[in-house]
């Protein structure tokens, strides 16, 4: 019997449109598996700036093309921004080591790290935490601050003088001109940003100068809460012409965390560590805080422990070239050969080479 050929000129259609379909296909996957991913971070703070840096660090992704992307969720509060971690709100956080429920929390960087101040206004007689029972300490940044306060009423006994109480950033000059307050403690980074904010709700003059109250016991608090670590505040911190401190001051600071959720993937946070690392040099000329951007502890007790893909950039670990591509290597020969196959395929169904040939009057009386 007769064979019905299809026209050659719609084979060629035909075999087009495959292939045309077929690498729409592989460009589709691939573009799909190349894409960036986006991945929340929330991050708060009273006065905004955190939201800000952290938007800085989100566009510098972008401008270099990165495989990560940030989308800030501004919480209001590093209290708040631990909160939407602990609760799955989001992918990342900004969080501070004393705040909230970190139980879920893997460091990916350190951001910053930030000192508490007790300051007491020019000619005050309180230059000790043991003269501020029966006074009133005003504590900027209240709620976020209250592990601290617990901490020092604990230490030096001042829960039952209820020296500390909680102060609104705006009504903080006014609380100290009414007396109010006899003090304020702030929880800042030192950066000439935040101690210049410090310094405005000081009258000062070269015979009246502020007072920053020493917290001696730093070191046992360290001990006993490893969110904590003492440190000593640089001498002319404040003010530098006549020193304030005019020696260096013991204290305390805790550190900021850029924390990642545990079901992140190691290679997608070993990119944003990598990343956050190399941008950080970029973003000191817009943003000096960005100096203290640092690896956070890689040790095995470490209080915050490291996210195994922060970790594997941290001490060198990444994937090689073979780890990540090995397959690939072996498995192209076999892709190449399946190319060919097809190739061959699409030959023969076009007819190409192959001379027609006419059947025979006998053609016709073969079985099968």
């Amino acid at each position: 019997m007769n064979k019905v050929r299809v026209p050659f000129w719609l084979r060629i259609v035909l075999l087009v449109s495959i292939v045309a379909l077929g690498a729409g296909a592989g460009l589709f996957a691939y573009r799909y598996y190349k894409r960036p991913v986006t991945l929340s971070v929330a991050v708060g703070s009273i006065d905004g700036e955190a939201a800000k840096a952290m938007s800085a660090i989100a566009i510098r992704l972008v401008s270099t093309d990165a495989s990560v992307r940030l989308k800030v969720v501004d919480t209001g509060t590093a209290l708040e921004a631990a909160k939407a971690f602990s609760e799955g709100k989001v992918d990342l956080a900004v969080v501070r080591g004393d705040v909230g429920d970190l139980s879920k929390a893997q460091a990916v960087v350190v951001m910053s790290h930030v000192v508490v101040l007790i300051i007491a206004p020019p000619r005050s007689t309180i230059d000790s935490i043991e003269k501020l029972k029966g006074r009133s300490v005003g504590v900027i940044g209240g709620d976020t601050n209250s592990k601290i306060v617990d901490v020092l009423n604990k230490t030096y006994g001042l829960d039952r003088a209820k020296v500390f109480k909680n102060v609104a950033l705006a009504d903080a000059r006014n609380a100290l001109q009414t007396k109010e307050t006899n003090a304020l403690l702030f929880v800042i980074p030192l950066a000439e940003k935040y101690l210049s904010l410090v310094r405005g709700f000081f009258q000062q003059s070269p015979k009246k100068l502020p007072v920053l109250i020493s917290i001696d016991s730093a070191g046992s608090i360290a001990e006993a809460e490893r969110a904590y670590e003492s440190f000593d505040v640089p001498k002319g911190t404040l003010r530098g012409s006549l020193p304030v401190p005019d020696d260096d001051l013991t204290t305390m600071r805790t550190s900021l965390y850029l924390v990642a959720s545990k079901k992140l993937s190691s290679d997608l946070i070993s990119g944003l560590t990598q990343t956050i690392m190399s941008v950080r040099r970029d973003l000191l000329r817009e943003e000096p805080l960005f100096a203290q951007i640092a690896a956070p502890s890689t040790d095995a007790d470490a209080f915050l422990p490291l996210h195994p893909g922060a970790a594997a950039f941290y001490n060198g670990t990444q994937q090689s070239f073979m780890d990540e591509y090995g397959n690939a290597t072996y498995l192209t020969p076999m892709v190449m050969g399946g190319i060919a196959s097809v190739l061959a395929a699409a030959w023969k169904f076009l007819g190409i080479g192959n001379p027609e040939i006419k059947e025979g009057p006998l053609d016709s009386l073969r079985v099968g």
